[in-house]
């Protein structure tokens, strides 16, 4: 445990199975273009978009995975955006 925050994190290396319902995944391609759930969302409007599926499904986590030629800032802008949404459990996943 934590700092009493009642979570126990895994080992290094360690996997943890998360049922395919909680998770979004986030989609950042060459051109800075998103695709949150296979759907296409603005990054300004991404925060909004997810909050509300944040509201839908307490249990999500958001995986995002951006083309090796995306740019720095719009990855960046990805993850303040989910920042702003609340979102507390984000998966970097590797690119390709």
């Amino acid at each position: 445990m934590d700092k009493g925050l009642g979570m126990a994190l895994p080992a290094e290396g360690e996997e943890i199975e998360i049922s395919k319902k909680n998770i979004l995944n986030c989609l950042i391609n060459s051109t800075g273009n998103v695709l949150l759930g296979g759907e296409g969302v603005e990054i300004r409007n991404l925060s909004k978009t997810v909050r509300q599926k944040l509201v839908e499904n307490d249990k999500l986590v958001i995986s995002v995975k951006a083309h090796k030629a995306a740019s720095y800032r719009d990855y960046v802008a990805v993850i303040d955006q989910l920042k702003r949404a609340n979102a507390t459990r984000i998966s970097i996943a590797e690119s390709n």
